[in-house]
């Protein structure tokens, strides 16, 4: 039998002092209710009430194990509240991957927003471009970019990160702007470590294409985004980043667009959770919050 509804039973015997008056509370039969108490006894190996064809009383040792039992289906009941305040109240520690440029200039903006609305959410976000496994490394969520690979996975559809090509106005008033993607091979282009070997920038413009290989090696590589903004706001070179990097310093004028004309490959982005049953209260909220920011997507189901 399961001891919790054992001690339950037992407790409500001895306040009521009948097992009829336990049994009619719990939807029991009476034969049920003496079973609960017995498997009690058998595991104390002592007797816990004398029973008279009257009334039920307390032995010694059912005096000092009624209280103990008291407080163990106390603490249950205060888990069972902690879980639930969880479920139906935002609070407690979220973890959070996401894409390197994408979270500092995207994510953060919202995650402030987010905390400022929920307090009592503390959020530890850990930015990287590498796949992480939610339920290996502890996450509660996380935002992907390109291809969903992984099935197991809910995931949710946010706005596009799409690429942008700009240069510095030094660099162009030295160099000249570029009219053309085949202009390109003339200029010095910062090129992303990430992308491996040959790397294609690739444009399109009505329904055409311009595939333009990047020299190997580049005049300037780095395998950090952030680095190849200040590379190009220094003038070195006419840098290809998302839209969530260069955006800032292109409305600041620190960088101006270049072929705006053509439209560079966009990565799809999904904010992606494990499929709990009932999501908590703090996971739910921060997703629907960074859905409704940076859409478009669907709330989480119920």
């Amino acid at each position: 039998m399961d001891r919790l509804t054992s001690m339950a039973v037992f407790v409500r015997v001895a306040e009521k002092g009948s097992f009829s008056a336990t049994a009619d509370e719990f939807g029991l039969s009476t034969t049920m209710i003496a079973n609960h108490v017995r498997a009690l006894e058998t595991h104390m190996k002592a007797r816990l009430l004398d029973r008279t064809t009257r009334r039920h009383s307390l032995t010694e040792i059912g005096a000092a194990y009624l209280e103990r039992c008291r407080d163990v289906l106390a603490s249950v009941h205060a888990a069972d509240h902690v879980a639930e305040a969880l479920r139906s109240e935002p609070q407690g520690l979220l973890r959070v991957s996401a894409p390197l440029s994408w979270g500092t200039h995207r994510l953060v903006p919202v995650i402030a927003r987010y905390m400022a609305a929920q307090p009592q959410v503390r959020v530890e976000l850990s930015l990287n471009d590498r796949l992480i496994d939610l339920a290996d490394e502890g996450f509660d969520c996380a935002v992907r970019s390109g291809p969903l690979l992984d099935d197991a996975v809910i995931a949710l559809r946010l706005a596009d990160a799409r690429m942008l090509l700009a240069a510095s106005p030094a660099y162009l008033a030295r160099c000249g702007a570029p009219t053309a993607p085949q202009d390109l091979a003339a200029h010095v282009l910062l090129g992303f470590a990430a992308w491996g070997d040959a790397p294609v920038w690739r444009f399109t413009r009505q329904g055409k294409t311009v595939a333009v290989p990047l020299p190997v090696p580049a005049q300037f590589s780095c395998n950090n985004g952030q680095a190849l903004l200040h590379a190009a706001q220094a003038g070195i070179g006419i840098v290809l980043q998302s839209d969530a990097l260069l955006a800032p310093a292109l409305a600041a004028g620190e960088l101006l667009p270049v072929l705006p004309e053509w439209a560079l490959p966009t990565r799809a982005m999904h904010i992606v959770r494990l499929p709990e049953a009932r999501p908590s209260a703090k996971l739910r909220s921060f997703v629907d919050f960074v859905c409704a920011s940076l859409g478009p997507a669907l709330a989480l189901d119920e």
